[in-house]
């Protein structure tokens, strides 16, 4: 997990060090700094009355030259330059005039310092060790990635300069709000013209870090998955979930541009239930979080309307999550795995539900064989499609293809037989004995489970000119298992008959 940094890189060029007087700014070739103002009051939180707040930028340098021995080298100091002192890492412990500040991630290269101050989410008595700080590697990351972005130019000194100048809005997108989400900086430095040091508008929020120009245009992109666990066995029954995300790209002109959302359900569909949204929404009915799947369905649920006034971020973001206890599964199923004598025998049975959109990108069910040989020998017959052997022959592949029948059921019988086993062939500790599942795979585009779209007209987008909107969605299988009606299966639970 991210963690946050209390204080962002601190580039220094210590080539040009007036050593003597590190105040002296005349002489001195500063570099550039970030603080997060939230981030060190929370470290203020976390740390209670262990914390030590850190310094000026002044100050920091200052303290931070002393640790490093590029000021005041020539003089010994005890609480530095003893033998209990000696550092094999680059963390460090800076003194300054509030104390001890720890940890600092600190090293120089070819005439530069990078320096950072992770957060410690706890005390700082007694000192956790530097494997519990994960804030450690996240800051490393980010201070290596500014070295790979400006090393290229420690020979050209107007290029170095104009790149240590860069950085402090390249952090905006690589760090904002002192969480670092893209440690590669130079990947970054292609878009720095669209950054903005200061936002022109009190008003424009932190996740806008660039200025679009140009036509408007909104595309919208409705994910959902379905997971499900089929038995086909009387005492058991079949579960299934789907979950739903709204993926959304804005390109609008303004600094705050405001965009308003719907998600429209046909009549008599599920409602959607916890929904969670992105911080950018500006508002939403609270009836419409509290609905969640872990109560039964009843005529008081909110069913709508799913409307999302927001404050679109710059880049393609998920807009909102949801799920919705739909009635079946797209695809019932059906497997038996007998063994008879020295052979297994199989049959498998797929029927596409009729409220289904019958066109897929792609459809397939793969049987696998645990704790076997491979295959040695194979017999079947396929209603429709085709079967494939992998090259280990260990795994079945039936390509069902992008249209079921007119029937809306195909089915595949086969008789097979195993050779030894060796060290290649695929282990299972599930899968033991007759214990066997065939697993689907498939995309319906242009459709959803539940039903949800979005009405391209119903975006509303209050900004001069005519957007552009492009609204699409897809259905796609996740762990989606038929298993084995002949044998013990693994479930989530198993429900007590009347």
């Amino acid at each position: 997990m991210e963690k946050d940094m209390a204080v962002i890189v601190k580039y220094y060029q210590i080539n040009k060090m007036d050593k003597r007087n590190p105040d002296n700014e005349k002489k001195n070739n500063w570099g550039e700094g970030k603080r997060y103002p939230t981030v060190e009051l929370r470290a203020e939180t976390f740390n209670g009355s262990t914390h030590v707040a850190v310094p000026s930028d002044s100050s920091f340098l200052k303290a931070l030259l002393f640790e490093l021995r590029l000021l005041g080298e020539h003089v010994f100091v005890q609480q530095r330059d003893s033998c209990t002192r000696i550092s094999h890492s680059s963390v460090h412990s800076v003194a300054t005039a509030a104390g001890e500040l720890w940890p600092v991630l600190a090293f120089h290269k070819s005439g530069l310092i990078y320096a950072c101050v992770p957060l410690v989410e706890g005390t700082l008595e007694p000192r956790p060790p530097l494997l519990t700080i994960s804030g450690l590697s996240q800051g490393l990351a980010l201070l290596l990635g500014i070295m790979d972005y400006i090393s290229p130019s420690r020979k050209n000194e107007a290029e170095l300069s104009t790149k240590i100048g860069q950085l402090r809005n390249l952090l905006i997108q690589a760090c904002p709000l002192g969480t670092p989400l893209n440690t590669n900086i130079r990947s970054l430095s292609s878009s720095f013209e669209d950054i903005q040091e200061m936002p022109a508008d009190k008003d424009q929020p932190a996740w806008r870090s660039s200025t679009y120009k140009g036509k408007p245009q909104v595309n919208v992109c409705i994910t959902e998955k379905v997971k499900c666990m089929q038995y086909d066995q009387r005492d058991v029954v079949d579960t299934w979930q789907v979950y739903g995300a709204v993926n959304c790209k804005c390109d609008i002109e303004g600094s705050a541009p405001n965009v308003t959302l719907s998600l429209t359900l046909p009549t008599n569909a599920p409602p959607l239930q916890d929904i969670v949204v992105h911080h950018c929404v500006t508002s939403v009915d609270p009836a419409m979080l509290m609905s969640t799947s872990a109560e039964p369905l009843h005529d008081s649920v909110y069913n709508g309307p799913y409307k999302f006034p927001f404050i679109p971020p710059s880049d393609s973001f998920n807009l909102c999550y949801y799920t919705s206890q739909v009635p079946v599964p797209p695809i019932l199923g059906c497997y038996q795995l007998v063994e008879e004598g020295s052979q297994i025998k199989i049959t498998v049975n797929l029927k596409l539900h009729e409220s289904i959109k019958n066109s897929f990108e792609y459809c397939e069910a793969r049987i696998p064989f645990f704790n076997r040989g491979p295959i040695a020998q194979l017999e079947y017959k396929v209603s429709y499609g085709q079967l494939d052997l992998s090259r280990e022959k260990s795994l079945l592949v039936w390509v069902i293809g992008q249209k079921f029948p007119k029937s809306l059921e195909v089915s595949l019988t086969g008789t097979l037989s195993f050779g030894t086993a060796g060290k290649e062939h695929p282990t299972d500790y599930v899968c033991t004995g007759n214990t066997a599942y065939v697993k689907l795979y498939f995309r319906i585009p242009d459709f959803t489970l539940t039903g949800c779209y979005v009405d391209q007209h119903s975006v509303q987008i209050f900004v001069p000119g005519k957007p552009k909107i492009t609204a699409s969605r897809e259905l796609i299988s996740s762990d989606y298992y038929i298993w084995n009606s002949k044998a013990p299966a693994p479930m989530v639970y198993k429900p007590l008959l009347d």
